[in-house]
């Protein structure tokens, strides 16, 4: 009864509760750090080169494919329809991994879960029209927190069933998709917004007015707005040059880290085929509460970060870099484990930084534009490295080369960070700009 009325006093709590519900047990995927040894185990009974070269590539170029209509879909349909079909493919995904067989089948998964994977914009978008402004950063805390929790618990309860359970990593599928299906019915429950955040919102008080009921006529007009209204706040966005600074910087780490991540089990598996495997969960796990905790830690450092900014990324970008390097030169699976947990926690405290100097040049209703299309540089990007380095119709590069280049290529975003970061420390008048909350926030 207390329930209830709690509900019926905060009107915006019920959807709440039922969103991080549903982003708990779809962030439980206890097989997701198995991922690989299932792939190559008696399974599946692919080769390590069939994975890396035939199926993950797929993920990559359908999330480039997918992201734009994804984004701009989402809104049109007001986000519980995206999330809906986000739970659905997770489940299709899962259960082909269960039940299908040959490399058609899984390159559909990797298609799936690249349609998992470009529906997320629509979890926070959700979020945030259900809420008022001043909302924001509570319920962003919350839905955060459990997307995390959900992610640590899956991996941890993989982990505890593989090594105390002794649950073949089959099973361990057949579990995910049980909390799949769990997530996809919560989907169906989320109460529908009743507007959307960022686009369509006048356009059809237009169309009535017009009288324009021809399906042909109400998709140009829609569009022909959409795509203006879009232009005009993007060049207004990114007419900042610390906005354009920031936004390169997220787009380049995440790149490297899309890669990294995609491919850092086969590295694994490659340098002890017979044990690598046994702690993946644990170590997914591990990774993820630490880098958060770390990102966590940021807000009570007292630090100018437009100013100082830029050289602590060129210091967690050569931490970075060291790991992979490590990683790269190792014949010790605990070496390797140790190096991720390390880039991993780095990586999550460079888009943090990140986000808190592109959040200080936006307002709110432009959060989603400037972060989806950072996301979305961030995935030409790596569709050109995947093309190029992974694709067997590119160099086709071994795991182990892969993953110098990738040490590489942090050292020379570290480079990149310092050089501008000692410009931003040096100059003045620059740090005058930086340090003035009017000039942050003016664009």
């Amino acid at each position: 009864m207390n329930i209830l009325k709690t509900f019926q006093s905060y009107p915006w709590l019920y959807p709440m509760f039922l969103l991080c519900t549903y982003g708990f047990f779809f962030n439980m995927r206890p097989a997701e750090p198995f991922y690989t040894p299932y792939m190559i185990g008696p399974y599946k009974n692919f080769t390590t080169e069939q994975v890396m070269n035939q199926l993950s590539p797929i993920w990559t170029y359908s999330l480039l494919a997918l992201t734009l209509p994804v984004f701009l879909l989402t809104d049109m349909f007001r986000y519980k329809p995206t999330l809906i079909v986000q739970g659905l493919c997770l489940v299709i995904g899962y259960s082909l991994l269960c039940f299908a067989q040959g490399i058609p089948a899984m390159q559909y998964v990797q298609f799936t879960f690249a349609m998992v994977t470009a529906a997320e914009v629509a979890y926070y978008s959700y979020m945030y029209s259900m809420v008022t402004v001043d909302m924001y950063q509570k319920v962003t805390s919350y839905c955060r927190g459990i997307t995390l929790a959900g992610y640590t618990t899956g991996a941890m309860l993989g982990q505890l069933l593989v090594s105390v359970g002794h649950i073949s990593y089959f099973y361990l599928n057949v579990i995910t998709l049980g909390f799949a299906v769990m997530a996809s019915i919560i989907s169906v429950t989320l109460p529908m917004p009743s507007k959307t955040l960022f686009l369509y919102k006048d356009y059809s008080k237009d169309l009535v007015q017009q009288g324009t009921m021809n399906w042909v006529h109400v998709t140009v007009h829609v569009l022909g707005k959409l795509f203006h209204q879009l232009w005009l706040d993007f060049k207004e966005c990114y007419s900042s040059k610390m906005l354009m600074y920031w936004s390169l910087w997220w787009a380049l780490v995440t790149c490297g880290y899309y890669q990294v991540f995609n491919y850092t089990q086969m590295l694994w598996n490659n340098v002890e085929p017979s044990h690598g495997s046994v702690f993946n969960g644990g170590i997914e796990a591990l990774a993820a509460l630490l880098g958060s905790l770390a990102s966590f830690m940021l807000d009570s450092v007292r630090l100018d970060w437009g100013v100082w900014g830029e050289l602590a990324l060129s210091l967690f970008s050569g931490i970075s870099s060291a790991a992979l390097f490590v990683m790269y030169v190792t014949k010790r699976i605990w070496v390797c484990y140790t190096g991720y947990v390390i880039f991993k926690a780095s990586y999550m405290l460079l888009i943090t930084i990140a986000m808190m100097q592109i959040a200080v040049n936006l307002t709110t209703d432009r959060y989603a534009l400037v972060f989806g299309t950072n996301n979305f540089v961030a995935l030409v990007l790596q569709t050109i490295l995947t093309a190029i380095l992974v694709d067997s119709r590119g160099l086709d590069l071994d795991i182990h080369t892969q993953f110098l280049i990738y040490g590489s290529y942090f050292s020379v975003i570290s480079g990149l960070f310092l050089i501008r970061g000692i410009y931003t420390v040096c100059n003045p008048m620059k740090n005058k700009n930086l340090s003035d909350p009017q000039e942050m926030t003016r664009h």
